[in-house]
């Protein structure tokens, strides 16, 4: 599995954990939900700016976005 689908997996996971929908995060990120979903199923990859306020909607470090021990 490469990196953007397990990324994606992890934000999808802590997103079900905060009890939000595809859809409130993407209008947190002022896009639609079908562009949302393509970086939770690795289609697309994250930027720096997205990465860090990703972490921040769902109380994540980026270490725990990547996996990193």
């Amino acid at each position: 599995m490469d990196l953007a689908k397990r990324v994606g997996d992890r934000i999808k996971q802590a997103r079900k954990d905060k009890g939000l929908t595809q859809k409130e995060v993407a209008k947190h990120f002022r896009m639609t939900q079908q562009q949302y979903s393509r970086f939770e199923n690795g289609v697309f990859e994250l930027n720096y700016e997205q990465i860090m306020e990703i972490c921040k909607l769902l109380d994540m470090t980026p270490n725990e976005i990547f996996d990193f021990d």
